[in-house]
């Protein structure tokens, strides 16, 4: 089985264009499927997303400062509101002709998430829901890398961790065998693809020594969700193997990872990867908490490395096909789900670098 390599994005979908806390300090600038945005949160405490150009003379919106009734131009000092209205000129009445495009934005769990096509067809409904940030139980932290690769690589990667063994060898994978070996339920689901990975009985990654104090071998799963066209939802961890962890994933003991993965596309060859990753039961605080973030850290690092040198890799032939084994099930699975999803948008609503 063949697929092309580089997917182009659809525009009537919600993206994660940044976390809660960016805003609370302040302006942000972000692009998203080419256009770019500015973020912010006004003083009402409501995020806004706003295109980051001023109507009057062009200047980017970045360059300038929040006021109590909005967001100021750097340059002559026009003030918009959340909705992207004019509401003050100096010296002058505001000009109802004066606005920018706003748009449809919802804060939630700890994101900011942008509807990037016709705002009409915005349902908050597809936002993903991902409820853990709002439990006792998991102590998050949040991160953001710029990828330079098209988004879907990124997913490729989530979608087949076969990969643990080879690229995060001193980190979250390691031991190539016992990921060979394991077994994998993969199945198509309403909006993406879903599978449920086992190692059993196998040695213990350096970052799980470090997060349980596994002594022995492990009995590990990996369990994940994407819904297209972007974003991935991961429950992870291990227990001691013979302790039932195939029968009770929730009993006490071991670790139990929780994690939002979303690749928002910038360009056909870039992302922003946005994640956000817990262990159950560990704080960040602790010497458990700093040492799995920097853990994580590392091991998305080295994600992005081989992501970013296939992608240079695939520019040099970019019409070549990609190949799917049989343990890319869930990986051709989520390739139906995005071209599903653009398919029934239809060309208006997809972008490419080629039609810019």
């Amino acid at each position: 089985m063949m697929g092309r390599a580089i997917e182009p994005a659809v525009r009537n979908s919600w993206y994660l264009a940044g976390w809660s806390h960016e805003i609370d300090d302040g302006i942000v600038g972000r692009t998203v499927l080419g256009d770019d945005l500015v973020l912010f949160r006004d003083a009402d405490g409501q995020a806004a997303v706003l295109e980051d150009r001023c109507c009057h003379r062009g200047a980017p919106l970045t360059e300038g400062d929040l006021v109590p009734s909005g967001i100021q131009c750097g340059y002559h000092g026009l003030v918009f509101d959340r909705t992207g209205a004019c509401v003050e000129i100096p010296r002058e009445e505001p000009n109802p002709a004066f606005s920018v495009r706003a748009y449809p934005v919802v804060e939630r769990q700890h994101g900011i998430w942008v509807w990037m096509g016709e705002a009409g067809l915005a349902d908050e409904s597809l936002i993903v829901d991902f409820p853990y940030p709002e439990t006792d139980d998991h102590d998050f932290f949040y991160d953001r890398y710029d990828i330079s690769a098209n988004y879907m690589f990124m997913i490729d990667n989530l979608m087949d961790l076969t990969h643990l063994g080879y690229v995060h060898r001193t980190t979250i994978g390691g031991f190539p065998d016992s990921h060979n070996k394991a077994t994998l339920t993969a199945t198509r689901t309403e909006r993406g693809a879903h599978f449920l990975r086992w190692l059993i009985d196998a040695p213990a990654p350096p970052s799980f020594v470090d997060a349980a104090g596994f002594e022995g071998n492990i009995d590990r799963w990996s369990d994940f969700e994407y819904v297209s066209p972007a974003t991935v939802l991961q429950w992870g961890g291990a227990l001691d193997t013979g302790t039932g962890a195939q029968e009770n994933r929730h009993q006490d003991g071991g670790v139990s990872f929780r994690l939002l993965h979303s690749a928002t596309p910038v360009t056909d060859r870039t992302c922003h990867y946005f994640f956000a990753v817990s262990a159950r039961g560990v704080k960040l605080d602790t010497p458990e908490g700093r040492s799995l973030r920097q853990d994580i850290l590392d091991a998305f690092l080295e994600d992005k490395a081989i992501i970013e040198a296939q992608q240079r890799a695939v520019d040099k032939d970019p019409e070549r096909p990609l190949l799917f084994r049989k343990h890319d099930e869930a990986v051709a699975y989520a390739r139906q789900a995005i071209h599903q999803l653009q398919d029934a948008q239809g060309e208006g609503a997809v972008t490419s670098e080629a039609a810019e």
